[in-house]
């Protein structure tokens, strides 16, 4: 759950949620990562929060970037 008062910077607790995910299985290698319209809505961030978010997970090697495609799992 995203604590908008907490002292961890909202990107970072969002990236820790998908980063969770990734790792439980609950997003798959090559399928893509829930838009970030959806993103929005669940998490009611804003979309630079959750494009920073992003860009986290690619710098980490989690996810990758199709562009006009969007977001997806890589294979580990």
């Amino acid at each position: 759950m995203i604590d908008p008062e907490g002292p961890v910077p909202l990107y970072q607790q969002l990236a820790a949620i998908l980063r969770e995910r990734i790792e439980r299985g609950d997003l798959v290698p090559n399928r893509p990562i829930p838009s970030v319209a959806r993103l929005q809505q669940e998490y009611g961030l804003a979309r630079g929060t959750i494009l920073h978010t992003v860009r986290v997970l690619v710098e980490e090697g989690l996810i990758y970037v199709v562009p006009g495609k969007g977001a997806f799992v890589k294979a580990r």
